[in-house]
Formats: C-alpha cells, sequence, structure tokens
C-alpha cells in the first residue's frame, strides 16, 4: 500500500496575535508543524504534501526536509479547497491521511489504529468521545451506526447536539475517491468556502463503508489558535513526556515542574528534582542527580555524577563520578573526566578537566587543557584572549593553582607544578617549580584614608 501524507499548514492565525505563521509557534520548542512532520514521517510515507499560504517564505525557512512537497494555498477558502490543491500530486491506488499543522500531540500509534481500520474501506475518520462535545461538529450515523455524516454545531437540532461523538479532521481516504469527492464540493454556504467534511455524505451516498478510530486520549487531536491553547498544549506535551520517564523508572519530584524541550534518555535511578529544563539531545547516565532549576542542553552526563541546582551546561560532556556546581555554567566543549569538580560560579568553554582535578569556585577556564588531580584555586582565570585570537593554557598532572591567579595564554604549567596565588603568569611553569609572580607588598604608616566632602 502507497501512503501520501496531507499536511495543512496555511492558516494564518489571527488570534495568536503574531507576525509568525501559527504552525511555527512552538510546543516543547519545536515548531508545532514539526511535530506532526515527524509523526507523520514515523509511518514511512510515500510522500508527504504540505499545505502553505500565510508567511510562505517563513514557512519554508523553517522547515526542512528532502522529503517535503511544499503546495501553495494561494485563497483561504476552507479545508476542502486547501486539499483540493493536491489534487495534481495524488497518484492512483494511495491511501491519503489529511493531518492539520496546529495538531502537535498526535500519535504514531493513533495513526496506525486509523489506517488499520480503514484498510478495507474508501474513508476513514478519526473521531473523538467528549462528555462536553460544545463547539465541535458531531458524527451523525444511522439505525445500523453507519456514519453519514458531519453536522456543525451551528447547524445541529436539538437531536443532533446530544451526539457526543465528534470529529476530529483527520482522515485517511483512497486517492481515486478522494479525488472525485473533491471535484464535486461546493462553496455554497454562507462561508463561502470549501468543506472537507462534505465529502463525508458523499460517501455515505455512495453506499461507501466509513471506517472510524479514535485516539487514546482527547489531548492528541486538540489544537491551537491562541496562546492559552499553546500553553495547554505544552503542558500536555510535558506530561506526557514526564509520564513515560517515570515508567522507565526516572524519579521526578514534581512531574509538573519538568520540561524536556527534545529528546532525553535516563539510565537507573536517575533523580530530577524541580525546574529542570532540558534541551536538544541529553544522556544521563545511571545514578545521576539533577537538583532544581538547572538547565542542560545537547550534552552527556555520566554516572553517579550530581548536577547541583542553578547550574547550565550546553555541548559539553560530564564523566562519572562528577560534581557540578551549583552555579556553574559549562559551555560548549566544557568537558569533565571521571570524578572532576567544579563549583559556585565555575565557567568552562572549550576547556578539559582532568580525572579527579578541581576548580571549586569562582573560576574561567577557556581553552585550557587540565591535567589529573589538579587544584584550581578560586578566582583563577586563563585569560585565553588577546582581542583577535584563541590561544592555549595547559595545567599538567598534580599542578596546584593558587587563588586569584592569572595564566596568559598561549601558557603551559608543569606537573606537580605550583602558582602562587596572586600571580600573573605570562611564561612557562616547569615541573615541580613554584612560580610566584606579583608586586612587591608596601606597608605605609600614617596613611590616611579619603574623608567624605560635605556637600557633595
Amino acid at each position: 500500500m502507497k501512503l501520501r501524507v496531507v499536511i495543512l499548514a496555511a492558516g494564518k492565525g489571527t488570534r495568536m496575535r503574531s507576525d509568525l505563521p501559527k504552525v511555527l509557534h512552538k510546543v516543547a520548542n519545536k515548531p508545532m508543524v514539526e511535530h506532526v512532520i515527524d509523526t507523520a514521517r514515523s509511518l514511512k510515507p510515500d510522500a508527504i504534501n504540505l499545505i502553505y499560504g500565510h508567511g510562505g517564505d517563513q514557512l519554508q525557512q523553517a522547515i526542512a526536509g528532502d522529503d517535503l512537497t511544499w503546495v501553495e494555498q494561494r485563497e483561504q477558502l476552507g479545508t476542502g479547497h486547501a486539499v483540493q490543491q493536491v489534487i495534481p500530486h495524488l497518484k492512483s491506488s494511495e491511501k491519503v491521511i489529511i493531518l492539520y499543522g496546529d495538531v502537535p500531540l498526535l500519535t504514531e500509534s493513533t495513526l496506525i489504529k486509523l489506517v488499520t481500520a480503514s484498510a478495507n474501506t474508501s474513508l476513514g475518520l478519526l473521531t473523538m468521545t467528549l462528555a462536553e462535545p460544545m463547539g465541535y461538529g458531531r458524527i451523525v450515523r444511522n439505525e445500523c451506526r453507519s456514519v453519514t455524516g458531519i453536522v456543525e454545531q451551528k447547524d445541529a437540532n436539538a437531536q443532533q447536539l446530544a451526539i457526543n461523538e465528534v470529529n476530529t479532521g483527520i482522515m485517511i481516504a483512497d486517492s481515486d475517491k478522494l479525488k472525485s469527492w473533491l471535484e464535486q464540493l461546493s462553496n455554497d454556504n454562507a462561508q463561502k468556502e470549501y468543506y472537507l467534511t462534505d465529502i463525508v455524505a458523499m460517501a455515505a451516498q455512495e453506499g461507501v463503508n466509513i471506517a472510524t478510530a479514535q485516539p487514546d486520549n482527547a489531548q492528541e487531536v486538540e489544537g491551537a489558535n491562541n496562546r492559552q491553547q499553546l500553553a495547554s498544549l505544552e503542558r500536555a506535551l510535558q506530561q506526557r513526556q514526564a509520564e513515560e520517564l517515570m515508567t522507565q523508572g526516572v524519579t521526578l519530584i514534581d512531574p509538573a515542574r519538568f520540561d524536556c524541550r527534545g529528546k532525553l534518555s535516563a539510565g537507573s535511578d536517575v533523580i530530577i528534582d524541580i525546574n529542570a529544563v532540558f534541551e536538544g539531545s541529553v544522556v544521563l547516565g545511571d545514578r545521576v542527580v539533577i537538583e532544581p532549576n538547572c538547565v542542560i542542553r545537547n550534552s552527556v552526563i555520566g554516572d553517579d555524577t550530581v548536577i547541583r541546582a542553578n547550574s547550565h551546561i550546553e555541548d559539553a560532556k560530564v564523566a562519572k563520578g562528577c560534581k557540578v556546581g551549583p552555579f556553574a555554567r559549562l559551555r560548549p566543549g566544557a568537558e569533565l573526566a571521571d570524578e572532576a569538580q567544579v563549583g559556585n560560579f565555575v565557567e568552562m568553554k572549550k576547556s578539559r578537566l582532568g580525572k579527579g582535578s578541581k576548580a571549586s569556585h569562582l573560576t574561567y577556564l577557556g581553552d585550557t587543557q587540565v591535567g589529573e588531580y589538579a587544584n584550581i584555586g578560586a578566582g583563577t582565570i586563563t585569560c585565553n584572549y588577546d582581542g583577535v585570537n584563541k590561544a592555549l593554557t595547559e595545567i599538567g598532572d598534580g599542578a596546584f593553582i593558587g587563588s586569584n591567579s592569572s595564566l596568559v595564554a598561549p601558557v603551559a604549567i608543569g606537573k606537580n607544578a605550583t602558582v602562587g596565588a596572586g600571580s600573573v603568569i605570562t611564561r612557562a611553569v616547569a615541573d615541580e617549580e613554584l612560580a610566584v609572580a606579583r608586586g612587591k607588598q608596601r606597608n605605609i604608616s600614617g596613611w590616611q584614608r579619603p574623608q567624605s566632602k560635605k556637600g557633595s
């Protein structure tokens, strides 16, 4: 069976009150339409048609994929009109799934249910049963429980308003039948629009057995027309991800205060405290502890490592048994070997801290290679930038860098070397040497502190 997916993404989204096309607004830091595309791709379709209109240039710049065929809807004349634009692309004997770019929580499993239910018929609908169906089009069935049509709420009579099975808009159809039905659509209605739902009555009149399937939960088929609904989808997706992680054995101290805006892989006995944010691709090893208010982006954290509160980690690698933070910042290219430690207000960029080495507080390491079991004192900085170029600082195994030292790159500190506190080091220090580079102290007797000037 050949499968084509058609995604409607032409709407402006006036109620978003934004210059950005509606489908580019993000859920979990990814455009809504990209969620839909990824779900479509999971079915391995033969083609994906993306129907665009408002903000087409922005959409094409934001969304990439050689498997996407872009189809323009120059005028927005309804859902039926949108799908009509795909008619030239339809091939005989295809199944065509119609999705919506502002419905990002739809799952692969639900689409598989729809495909399976409609395998032996020409039309299938994804419907939903709601206790409060206000605002939705109702699924009308006859006495044999066969679907005969869809009636919009504004057109429904009292009996139809009592129906609680509603239309989600998502459907699957045989390409040949779909083309025929689309060509028969009329805009003879108050809105002068072509409604895709009208093909349901056409199919029923032809005696087509219209199959139905339902999603696992109602949130899967909810869309976003305004900021409030967008926020609701965000929370729903975060809750889904939190449930999946807890099922895998991760402890979330409060699932309602957890955010994953990408892909998070976690080992066994991981503990994540409140307000942790994970972005991009993050891998946590076994027994990792993430304390409150941490942001981790595109990084790997090794087994038995503790990331203390308020730390930011981006494009970094942290090995086993490390301690990071609180208030530490690991920038792109930072790497900690086993059992290394960085503490309060330590920043690293494009630097490696060797096994067992420590930078416990108030330190900047940029373009730096630190050996094993070295100690970097408080207030130490590597001066890696001359205003034009970056240069490397090398610190050997067992070196001790005294507090408030400045290491002016390029420079090398040898194994087991010591740098005295307050030194500015501009030349290499050999193995086991002591380097002291600071001005000679002067004590001035009888010196008077400046006094406040009256009236100033």
